[in-house]
């Protein structure tokens, strides 16, 4: 599909970070696992040699998949996986987690397949950015790990404008990244995020996309497999859910995400996550201090 002038993925990275920690660069022989975590995503390069990617099923025999040439291979949501390495096999990787802002609730990594695995043959935009992190996992510098988390949330970024433009051929399903990939409803979705407490109608959003009304309606809904009012609703409550984390007072949050009070806000935080904001902040204090324990 077509580009659009606005930035797709600008506004969602600004509001909803992720954080890339790397945690190995070189050989890996045998076996290995990375068990699923909440909020936690993988992103593995194999560098070099061969491996197979094993995911354990509960209810059928586990999904096999042999690489046999540099690959990268990403999860953007927790799923338990493992590696097998013959030693002479001579499989070089290098490998972070990526923590995202939010956990499972990070409007894109809700949106996104549950894996991705690209040849790097295919990946010719991020070659510069590849060839800068290989670099940093050989040798061991000032700043080497600093700089190979950032080359990590480089290499994401690019990804993530990789499938933009390739939604079919990578499966991605309906959601976010599949409604940013669509060049009308991508000016909508960039409006909204970028306008959170704008007073937005279907006619209007129909009229940001360049769309009828009627048409504008039902390619959302197929598209992105809720409604134009679910998604701003979504939107509105993911931002209120920031700014209670940062401990912003419920009225300059109702007001900054569109909610016209305090109470109105609540009533929609209530109907979406099952608590109160109160509830919910106090909840999140909690498990701050049981991670912490």
């Amino acid at each position: 599909m077509g580009g659009t002038n606005a930035d797709r993925l600008g506004t969602v990275f600004e509001r909803f970070r992720v954080q890339a920690a790397t945690f190995h660069a070189g050989p890996l022989c045998g076996v290995s696992h990375y068990h699923a975590a909440r909020g936690l995503g993988f992103i593995h390069v194999l560098r070099a040699g061969r491996m197979e990617v094993v995911h354990e099923q509960s209810e059928a025999p586990a999904q096999r998949i042999v690489l046999s040439e540099p690959t990268l291979i990403f999860y953007p949501r927790p799923l338990t996986h493992g590696f097998v390495n013959p030693a002479h096999d001579g499989s070089e990787l290098v490998c972070a987690t990526l923590r995202f802002d939010g956990g499972a609730a990070h409007p894109l990594a809700r949106a996104l397949p549950s894996m991705v695995i690209v040849p790097l043959t295919e990946l010719v935009p991020m070659q510069h950015t590849l060839a800068l992190l290989f670099g940093e996992a050989e040798n061991a510098r000032n700043g080497q790990r600093l700089l190979a988390d950032r080359l990590f949330e480089v290499l994401l970024i690019q990804l993530l404008r990789w499938l933009l433009d390739r939604p079919q051929q990578y499966r991605v399903p309906p959601g976010l990244l599949a409604g940013l990939a669509h060049p009308q409803l991508a000016r909508a979705l960039v409006a909204m995020s970028e306008q959170p407490a704008q007073p937005w109608t279907l006619e209007s959003l129909a009229e940001s996309a360049g769309m009828s009304r009627s048409h504008f309606a039902d390619t959302f809904r197929r598209v992105l497999g809720e409604t134009p009012v679910e998604h701003l609703a979504q939107w509105r409550i993911a931002l209120a859910r920031q700014g209670l984390a940062r401990g912003e007072p419920i009225k300059r949050i109702a007001d900054a995400v569109g909610y016209g009070s305090a109470s109105a806000l609540s009533r929609a935080f209530a109907a979406r996550m099952g608590q109160s904001p109160s509830e919910w902040q106090a909840a999140q204090a909690r498990q701050r201090g049981a991670s912490a324990a």
